[in-house]
């Protein structure tokens, strides 16, 4: 079987709006950090930010967005944490169910870079420098950008 080619991480024709959610601002501020590093490194041509109160507001945003005709991928990045409550779980499961309705609806990638996490300490562990789920989406956003575009 043949090895899969390496992915196109050319960002320079690609147009990135990056949605952020406020809540567990500690931990997607640093999502973000990651998302704009991996913008400068592939060369995204533009990226504009948005922030949002919170998770479950992303979905909404991404869609405008995504059909706006300004971007060719959004990323959605958040942390939703369990906490005490089941709150957490139906939050996450309805970010993530609606930003993958946003990219279907819209035919544009929307990323889930939504952290959905037991503790802070595992969601900061996916937020730091050695690993990053917001310079993961900015990645697979500009891959599947290209992979669209046939490039």
């Amino acid at each position: 079987m043949a090895e899969p080619p390496a992915p196109n991480l050319d960002g320079s024709s690609v147009r990135l709006a990056i949605v952020v959610a406020r809540f567990n601002e500690h931990v997607t501020s640093r999502l973000l950090a990651g998302a704009l590093e991996a913008c400068e490194k592939l060369g995204v041509a533009a990226c504009d930010v948005r922030w949002v109160p919170g998770s479950f507001e992303l979905p909404v945003v991404a869609l405008a967005l995504a059909n706006s005709g300004n971007y060719d991928a959004v990323v959605c990045l958040g942390a939703v944490i369990r906490h005490e409550t089941d709150h957490y779980l139906h939050v996450a499961t309805q970010a993530a169910a609606g930003i993958q309705r946003a990219s279907l609806d819209s035919g544009v990638p929307c990323l889930f870079g939504v952290l959905t996490c037991e503790t802070d300490e595992q969601a900061l562990a996916r937020a730091g420098e050695a690993r990053n789920a917001g310079r993961d989406a900015v990645e697979a956003a500009v891959e599947t950008v290209n992979v669209l575009n046939g490039e």
